[in-house]
């Protein structure tokens, strides 16, 4: 659908109705969502699961869904999007449930780590200072892009005194935009504002609002927020620094191996390719699984 935003009255109802659904909050309830593709059971990925997994027949994914078209809520507040497809089909081929910890971003990795989860699959850039604390396993490329008001001329490269919206301990808060306000303060300009929020629903609503002069989010992301916003905002220029996600997993398993071959038949009959094109996103699609692909040589 189009939103045209009005007034800040209507603040709530628009950044609900940001991600397509009535209430995108990240929630706490335990649910199923996203559609299963039919696929079969690959007996040789399966044999690779942790016996825990395997005996549970369940594999327990934490998200934050908040983050259209990638994870986000439908009406009746079950988690859909392209990479809820991608993880159903995932554990279908693995002959495993899938069951969805709604959570905020921040929050999936330390309980990955902590065993809550089995593993965050929720639009994660595998970079090495992750890598430190968990495994990837890598199944799309993104890049960053940026989004401003329609009719404002902002160059991502040049943003020196601007104020930029953007979702907390994303790699964009907590790499991209510090090292470039840092170059701004380096060749004596003003810094970037950088505003700063929970979900990216609050972030793309800002800009919407006139709150910010730009946002930054992962290429997908910020495509389908002008999608559904383009009475007011614009891409600014192409995607760059093209970067893995990762799904994350606890160090010391053999569940990367598993989910690395359940995806790899994906790609080579055709499943994920169906999967990525149903969302308009196969621009991002990868031929190969990879593992850790941030610091792999």
């Amino acid at each position: 659908m189009r939103i045209k935003y009005v007034t800040p009255a209507l603040v709530v109802a628009a950044a609900l109705m940001l991600s397509g659904c009535v209430d995108n909050s990240t929630g706490t309830e335990t649910t199923t969502g996203g559609n299963t593709p039919d696929v079969g059971v690959n007996e040789a990925a399966a044999a690779l699961l942790p016996d825990d997994i395997k005996e549970a027949g369940v594999l327990v994914i934490g998200i934050d869904p908040t983050y259209a078209p990638n994870e986000y809520k439908d009406d009746a507040g079950n988690p859909i999007g392209w990479e809820v497809d991608l993880a159903n089909a995932m554990a279908a081929t693995l002959g495993l449930e899938t069951q969805y910890e709604p959570s905020s971003f921040d929050k999936i990795i330390p309980s990955v780590t902590g065993g809550s989860y089995d593993i965050g699959f929720s639009s994660f850039t595998d970079n090495a200072e992750r890598e430190k604390v968990v495994d990837f396993v890598n199944y799309y490329e993104a890049g960053i892009q940026w989004a401003q008001l329609i009719g404002v001329d902002v160059d991502p490269a040049n943003a020196c005194g601007l104020t930029v919206a953007v979702q907390t301990a994303t790699y964009e808060e907590t790499d991209e935009l510090p090292a470039k306000s840092q170059e701004c303060v380096d060749a004596g300009n003003e810094p970037i504002n950088i505003l700063k929020f929970d979900t990216q629903d609050e972030a793309t609503n800002a800009l919407a609002l006139g709150r910010a002069d730009a946002m930054s989010a992962d290429s997908p992301i910020t495509q389908y927020a002008v999608s559904q916003v383009e009475d007011k905002i614009e891409l600014a220029g192409d995607s760059f620094d093209t970067a893995p996600y990762g799904i994350a997993i606890a160090k010391d398993s053999t569940l990367p191996a598993a989910l690395q071959a359940a995806l790899q038949s994906m790609i080579d009959d055709g499943t994920y390719k169906s999967i990525l094109d149903d969302w308009g996103v196969f621009s991002g699609a990868v031929d190969t699984i990879t593992i850790n692909a941030a610091t792999a040589s």
